[in-house]
């Protein structure tokens, strides 16, 4: 079975093909740069590099947030664009736990987290069990310092993935003390690999009913909703 997976969800860019669990390539990158003029020429230089066509792939695997607003609505928009024209499946998995799979080594809590800004975060936890990722704590935005206390009470040690460390890791550790650990620098960006090894047996639904995943509004559209609210109340 041969899987084409691809995240956008934040400033991160990758994508993979597997065939069945072996990787056989994958291209990432951690730039500022317009997910939508790079995933496809990424999609395609990666495809050509490994010498497979599209009408080879079985499933496409996409990550539907949380992260950017755009960047995970270019993934998904993508993702179910190919699985339309090729008609084969697509699959979407959390952004987070994409992240969490970094911390397959780790023996504790593993929370990834995404800076959501105004103090808050995206974020989750897991612990791999059994050879499997398991939520502990689902997935939410949230103050990183509500967060923190959630944490605090479970007492065990709690490994920390993201990009966004360093603007949280003085709070993390004033909170959590010697139970806070950080991972390297180099398991601190998602991987589209880890994607298709999370949904490579994961059920597909119809392409349609697969939408993103933000945990909250767009301040936008949030804002829209109250305005409607208040007309209605008016």
């Amino acid at each position: 079975m041969k899987i084409l997976a691809m995240d956008t969800s934040n400033q991160v860019l990758s994508v993979a093909l597997l065939d069945d669990k072996q990787l056989i390539g994958e291209i990432t990158t951690n730039i500022a740069k317009n997910h939508s003029v790079r995933l496809m020429p990424a999609v395609e230089k990666l495809m050509k590099d490994v010498n497979v066509k599209p009408s080879e792939l079985d499933r496409i695997i996409v990550a539907k947030g949380p992260g950017s607003y755009t960047g995970v609505r270019i993934g998904l928009a993508t993702a179910k664009t190919m699985a339309w024209a090729l008609d084969i499946p697509v699959i979407g998995v959390s952004s987070l736990e994409a992240l969490a799979y970094q911390g397959i080594l780790f023996d504790g809590i593993i929370c990834p987290f995404f800076d959501a800004r105004r103090g808050l975060v995206y974020t989750g936890a897991y612990q791999w069990k059994n050879e499997k990722l398991e939520t502990v704590m689902e997935e939410e935005n949230i103050l990183m310092t509500e967060w923190l206390a959630k944490l605090k009470k479970s007492g065990e040690k709690v490994l920390f993935l993201s990009q966004d460390t360093e603007v949280f890791k003085e709070l993390i550790t004033e909170c959590l003390q010697d139970k806070a650990v950080f991972a390297d620098a180099s398991l601190q960006f998602p991987r589209a690999v880890h994607l298709a090894l999370l949904g490579r047996e994961r059920e597909a639904g119809p392409a349609h009913i697969l939408v993103p995943n933000y945990l909250r509004l767009a301040e936008a559209e949030a804002n829209w909703q109250k305005q409607q609210k208040e007309k209605a109340d008016s």
